[in-house]
């Protein structure tokens, strides 16, 4: 990282490890150099921000940004991009391109790749399939966020459904495994009922019924029998039913916990009611499902059985989503609003900012081990987020900065926005002005 100019930050709310002060922040060199009441000292650049919210940055676990071989869908520039204008600091993306990084050298090819167009700090999961067990136990650790196993559908030759390479995953994985969970001989059944019953003509009401609860638990449950067998990392993303959440712990800290769970924020925010409106915009896998499950969720969220929030930003063209149920792909834009939706939470009162922080920032840190990120902390990282609380605003196509070019939440409106995004002590965004002087760096991860 080339030199910084120093950055004062003054009259801020500062929210972090649960605590909410006010005061000053001095930067220097990317990094956090100083926090405190008041800082006399003179920096290169100076911000007041008084009456505005200072959070740490969002670490988005799990994104899907389709570069390369989607780029008609999305890319790292668009969808980074759109992620820092949302608070998002650091965000990790799925294999699930084409080609797939289920090789090292796709995998360093995509970081090549961020690293000349990515704002916000960023790493890449390397896939496993049924047949690259060799290549996945020769990643970096240090350098790669994690395995991703999709024990349910995906796209290509990434379904692990093969016992025997489930089995040898979890008993020689070095690091973190992160699965998507849902039993595909459970969907692939009910689909077919579906086609019975509607023929080509399936409602987008009959996703949640497809995709439903017995796929999700059978596999969740599949996962946590085999990580505590092999003692594996497993950390089972996108929870989106009331029974799951029951499997978790929710009393070990979350630093010692060998398996964990993350929520996602459509499945905090939507439940099946919106098919009826949103259709296929909303249809994603696993599938959003009743309000008991979302309140079930938020409820785990709360109390500690599920421990990390982030989004699973799935963009698709319209012109895809608006396709019949069967050649509708499943997914939904939504990392440029993940502080907006969480926020809403926030001010009906079913989380306190302090939870959020926990949720979206420092727990995503603890989850992956990552070096010097997460907290504001003297010593970390510089990444924050300038939070205008009082900013009422509406999503519509105007302000939207996905590729796709569209959002579920269009004509929702919003009050409190996102005013700028730290990066490693880089204003890289503030009032809709970008500044790419200053690209983001590649997360590190601290594990023995």
């Amino acid at each position: 990282m080339k030199p910084m100019p120093s950055l004062i930050i003054r009259n801020a709310t500062i929210i972090n490890r649960g605590k909410r002060f006010d005061g000053d922040i001095f930067i220097q060199n990317g990094r956090i150099e100083k926090i405190a009441g008041s800082i006399d000292v003179q920096a290169d650049r100076e911000m007041d921000v008084l009456g505005k919210w200072i959070l740490p940055g969002i670490i988005d676990d799990q994104v899907h940004f389709r570069e390369p071989g989607l780029t008609h869908k999305a890319n790292i520039f668009t969808e980074s991009t759109a992620a820092l204008a949302g608070g998002v600091t650091a965000f990790m993306e799925m294999p699930n391109t084409n080609p797939p990084s289920t090789t090292l050298e796709a995998l360093e090819a995509k970081y090549e790749i961020a690293s000349r167009s990515s704002l916000p700090n960023y790493s890449f999961y390397v896939g496993a399939s049924n047949d690259n067990l060799d290549t996945v136990l020769k990643a970096d650790a240090s350098r790669i966020c994690g395995i991703k196993v999709f024990m349910g559908s995906s796209t290509g030759n990434m379904l692990v459904d093969d016992t025997k390479t489930l089995e040898g995953l979890f008993s020689k994985a070095h690091m973190l495994i992160a699965t998507h969970c849902e039993d595909e001989a459970t969907i692939r059944a009910n689909t077919a009922l579906a086609k019975e019953k509607y023929g080509d003509a399936i409602p987008m009401t009959e996703h949640p019924i497809i995709r439903n609860r017995q796929a999700c638990i059978l596999s969740s449950s599949k996962a946590i029998e085999l990580a505590k067998k092999y003692d594996t990392r497993l950390h089972i993303l996108h929870i989106s039913t009331a029974d799951e959440v029951a499997l978790f712990d929710n009393e070990t800290p979350l630093a010692k916990k060998r398996i964990t769970s993350e929520a996602c924020v459509h499945h905090l925010f939507f439940s099946d009611e919106d098919y009826k409106l949103l259709g296929g915009r909303i249809k994603c896998n696993p599938a959003i499902k009743t309000s008991n499950d979302r309140d079930a969720i938020m409820e785990g969220v709360l109390d500690h059985h599920i421990d990390v929030i982030a989004t699973d930003h799935a963009p698709h063209t319209i012109e895809e989503k608006d396709n019949p149920y069967l050649n509708c792909p499943s997914g939904l834009p939504l990392v440029q609003h993940t502080l907006d939706l969480m926020m809403n939470h926030v001010q009906n009162g079913t989380l306190s900012l302090e939870q959020l922080v926990d949720k979206m920032c420092h727990a995503p840190a603890i989850c992956f081990q990552i070096e010097d990120r997460g907290y504001l902390d003297e010593g970390y990282f510089a990444d924050m987020v300038i939070y205008d609380p009082q900013h009422q605003w509406e999503v519509n196509k105007s302000n939207l900065l996905y590729k796709c070019g569209w959002s579920p939440l269009e004509g929702r409106r919003f009050n409190g926005k996102v005013e700028a995004t730290i990066v490693n002590g880089h204003v890289a965004y503030q009032k809709g002005i970008f500044d790419r002087s200053q690209m983001g760096m590649r997360i590190t991860f601290n594990r023995s």
